[in-house]
């Protein structure tokens, strides 16, 4: 668990020719350094940082992704590999060498700037459609041709197909290159300007962790504090994913790394393949709701709505936590129903044999949050966390080395060994960050797209109007077609990306039409985007459960999206009682809170038939009745959405509603608690 350690490996897969391994090496180790750089030494102006980045990203992803999956390359893809790693890289840094020129003549483009325009287009939609998938790189290309439709654009005939509300003038090659290559609106946008800052650096402290073993130093320590319980193997998949989902922000790489361990563990114990791939699945997408990364949503966050970035890590952390106790309580009910036992001490690690080994891990993040509270740049932040990684690293790989020599009698040559080993996997972590980063900031490049163009063509504002009319002006429906819409975004788009169009596309008709505060709809967006994960038909964080657990894909996707439902309910929540986000009276904050916990309890308890003991079916209904009233306590807005319960008088306060619901809760649950006590024990 050091930097001296040679376990390192499987964490990068290269297959191909050596040249071309060692350009790829190179090109990761240079946008790597070069991002520390950016980051700590010297800051670079918005183009110089997001151009370059954005080239050295264009190139490793034709070097890495070949033409079409699962095929190698040969003399014919080669040429292809060559052209558009030629555009990448005349695309990209063109408008590093000649930014005094293009700002001088700004508005009276060259010709030479408008083909380096539509140059870095195509190149960056090629690379999309390699590195994030053909899903994104579709949405760019309609959206680029939607620009073009109207009767002054290149596409004149197809504005005539248009709906009335979706025309527009239409606009020119020039015109729509210029918004999206030579501007800040478009390519080199707030989300790759936030990629190729703030979320690199992150990304990149996470794969110094991940070499130096903080992945196997966390999923023991996880194993270590519940491996005994009831299903401890599940509850230890639940902590190890909130914690590395903490730093990574990948659900498909915590699936990869905890569930190597966490779900043979869980079928050895008595779960079902199906049911150990969804829970893996639904902890491991919780990483990205998960402070203080958030799969890069913190930053952009930060970026659209200027909320300070420590600000949306506090507000975010009380929301994360209790979608992982929803994981938990529906893991421990699970295994109490099936009567499951927790592991034998002796197949479990120490804790503080596991301590004792890699305490020195914590020292990074610890020094991140200590950093990050008193007010540093996240930018700056990552920076000085990356450095302590290596330095801690450092230090507890040469003293374990100096010791072991000491004691061997060979202190000079176990040094260098030591040393010799530290250097290769700086190498390793700098070509894993930079790998790791291609198609975050590839799909932020393209997103820019998008939002370049609902800029240029009002479209934002329409699909606002849009919103309005088809929800009939109710809230209630207005978050369900959210859910829809992130839902279809999500088939082909990864979360990121399907966050940043969603929110250009709903974000004003949530604040502006509806009232929900800009910070408390960003939140909404971003989680639901996450049910891409989870959420049959495609569930990539499931499917990549199902391949570990030898189970079936649509089976395990199923599983996932029960076991993940708190990704529905608690941003609903937020939308209802924005309190436990915005803050308010402290006695109301904290009254919101503790209902919210009881709503889940309730709605767990419902979906399960099960809390102490079986659950009878009226009070399952009863329940599940309770939960929409604690989590929607407005009765206005659910009598316009529910017209059968009319006669209930909207005029009950909020809270008052809730108290009752949550006294009836406590009650049910309290019968079903000594149902429990009174059942015969059997041998």
């Amino acid at each position: 668990m050091t930097l001296s350690t040679s376990d390192t490996g499987p964490l990068i897969k290269k297959a191909g020719p050596k040249p071309l391994l060692w350009l790829i090496t190179l090109l990761g180790i240079g946008l790597s350094l070069f991002q520390l750089y950016g980051a700590g030494v010297q800051p670079l102006g918005l183009f110089y940082q997001r151009g370059t980045h954005l080239a050295l990203v264009m190139m490793l992803a034709f070097l890495i992704y070949p033409p079409w999956p699962g095929t190698k390359r040969n003399w014919f893809t080669s040429i292809f590999d060559l052209v558009f790693f030629a555009g990448a890289i005349y695309s990209g840094f063109y408008l590093v060498y000649n930014l005094d020129a293009i700002f001088s003549r700004a508005g009276f483009w060259s010709s030479a700037d408008i083909t380096a325009g539509v140059i870095a287009i195509i190149t960056l939609l090629e690379a999309s459609r390699r590195a994030v998938g053909f899903g994104l790189t579709l949405i760019g290309m309609i959206a680029i041709t939607y620009a073009f439709a109207g009767p002054r654009g290149e596409l004149p005939w197809l504005g005539e197909w248009l709906p009335g509300i979706l025309n527009h003038r239409g606009y020119t090659l020039e015109r729509v290159t210029a918004q999206l290559y030579l501007g800040q609106e478009g390519i080199f946008g707030i989300p790759l300007g936030v990629a190729a800052t703030f979320v690199f650096i992150f990304v990149l402290f996470g794969a110094f962790l991940e070499v130096t073993g903080a992945g196997r130093f966390f999923i023991d320590l996880a194993f270590a504090g519940t491996g005994s319980r009831r299903g401890g193997p599940a509850k230890a998949a639940v902590l190890a994913s909130a914690s590395m989902g903490s730093i990574s922000g990948s659900s498909i790489a915590n699936v990869v790394t905890s569930g190597a361990f966490t779900i043979p563990l869980m079928k050895k114990l008595g779960y079902k393949p199906a049911q150990a791939g969804g829970v893996e699945a639904a902890a491991s997408t919780g990483g990205q709701i998960m402070p203080p990364l958030m799969g890069a949503g913190a930053f952009l966050m930060a970026e659209y709505t200027r909320v300070a970035y420590l600000d949306i890590v506090k507000v975010s952390v009380f929301p994360a936590l209790l979608y992982f106790a929803t994981v938990y309580l529906f893991v421990h009910i699970i295994a109490i129903k099936q009567g499951m036992k927790g592991l034998p001490r002796h197949e479990l690690p120490n804790l503080h044999e596991v301590m004792m080994r890699g305490w020195f891990l914590l020292i990074p993040v610890l020094l991140l949050v200590v950093l990050l509270v008193m007010g540093l740049s996240p930018m700056r932040v990552g920076f000085y966390a990356v450095v302590s990684v290596v330095a801690v690293a450092a230090l507890n790989g040469l003293w374990r080395a100096g010791r072991a020599g000491h004691q061997g009698g060979r202190f000079q040559a176990a040094m260098v060994e030591s040393i010799k080993g530290g250097f290769r996997n700086l190498v390793v972590a700098l070509e894993l960050g930079a790998r790791n980063a291609v198609s975050v900031s590839i799909a932020c490049a393209v997103a820019g797209i998008v939002v370049g163009i609902v800029g240029l063509t009002g479209l934002g504002l329409k699909f606002s109007s849009m919103m309005v009319a088809f929800s009939g002006g109710n809230i209630i429906a207005v978050v369900l077609l959210v859910a829809l819409a992130s839902l279809i975004l999500g088939l082909g788009l990864p979360v990121t990306a399907s966050y940043i169009v969603l929110i250009v596309l709903v974000g004003p008709a949530l604040t502006a039409e509806f009232g929900i505060p800009l910070l408390v709809a960003h939140l909404l967006v971003f989680w639901y985007s996450q049910d891409s994960n989870v959420t049959p038909p495609v569930a990539l964080a499931a499917f990549a459960a199902a391949a570990i657990a030898g189970s079936k894909t649509m089976e395990t996707s199923v599983q996932a999206w029960k076991f993940a439902k708190g990704l529905y309910i608690i941003p609903l929540y937020m939308v209802f009682n924005p309190e436990i986000i915005i803050g308010g009276d402290l006695m109301l904050v904290l009254w919101k809170g503790l209902m919210i916990i009881v709503g889940l309890m309730a709605f767990v308890a419902a979906i399960e038939g099960y809390f102490f003991t079986w659950i009878r079916g009226w009070m399952r209904w009863a329940l599940s009745i309770i939960t929409v009233l604690i989590i929607i306590p407005d009765l206005q807005t659910l009598t316009s959405f529910i017209p059968l319960l009319s006669t209930m008088s909207p005029a009950i306060p909020d809270t008052t509603i809730q108290a009752i619901c949550g006294v009836v809760v406590m009650v049910l649950l309290a019968w079903n608690y000594f149902s429990w006590k009174q059942e015969p024990v059997t041998a």
